[in-house]
């Protein structure tokens, strides 16, 4: 008997403790008869042990699958530290595991996109680790803004006129769309109107984390008024 909320799918959704952004955007991305069930995680040095766990206490959902909510692009051999977590989650719970790092790079590629602008809330020294994450990956990165928060858990009190700014200054001619890193930074609900001013792609961590979630479990319904990605109806099938 299906869930009677979640009639269609209900998805897991992994989210450190101190980011109060994935949980409602993604929230608002579910298309009708679909659910997000959420844990939280501490980030430390144990920090895939910690994911593990709080994907096992998702078990009882019956979840159809695993969202992580973290971007690892900003830490040294971030892209195979969030393969690692998700293969030990995949393993612990016979669950298919997304991550918003590897589904932002899927979603350019579903784009068509090699050349982006990149927006982060972190540091030069951070955002190294993300330049080299999408290059190494056959990305070029031709402009990228760092907010600099002071923390984790301030990024998600960052302004929207703030990220509107950091998204005008990231973006060159020749870039074919800007991408954001940081699951922490509230974008999802600007990307519409980025896209409209910028006049090309804007691929938001989170909503690219929920649009691959949704289409390689077989659900392929637009979601308006969040962008180019998830406004069109498309299966991965047809990509």
């Amino acid at each position: 008997m299906p869930n009677t909320l979640a009639p269609r799918s209900l998805f897991g959704v992994l989210v450190p403790w101190f980011n109060t952004v994935v949980e409602p955007e993604l929230a608002d991305l579910r298309p009708a008869g679909v659910t997000n069930q959420t844990a939280r995680f501490g980030v430390d040095a144990t920090v895939l042990e910690n994911v593990a766990r709080a994907a096992e206490h998702l078990l009882p959902c019956q979840p159809a699958a695993l969202l992580l909510g973290l971007s690892t692009e900003p830490y040294p051999g971030g892209l195979d530290l969030a393969r690692q977590g998700a293969d030990e989650v995949a393993r612990r719970t016979n669950l298919p595991v997304f991550t918003a790092s590897h589904a932002t790079q899927a979603a350019l590629r579903a784009l068509g996109v090699t050349r982006i602008a990149v927006v982060t809330p972190f540091d030069d020294a951070a955002n190294a680790h993300v330049r080299g994450a999408f290059e190494t990956n056959g990305f070029t990165v031709v402009g990228a803004v760092g907010l600099a928060c002071p923390d984790l858990a301030t990024i998600g009190h960052t302004p929207p006129d703030v990220v509107r700014r950091a998204f005008r200054e990231a973006d060159r001619p020749e870039a074919e769309a800007v991408v954001q890193v940081g699951t922490g930074l509230p974008v999802v609900y600007l990307v519409a109107e980025l896209e409209a001013t910028l006049g090309k792609p804007v691929v938001a961590c989170n909503a690219a984390l929920y649009w691959q979630a949704l289409r390689e479990t077989g659900i392929a319904d637009a979601i308006p008024g969040f962008g180019r990605l998830l406004g069109e109806a498309t299966s991965m099938e047809s990509r």
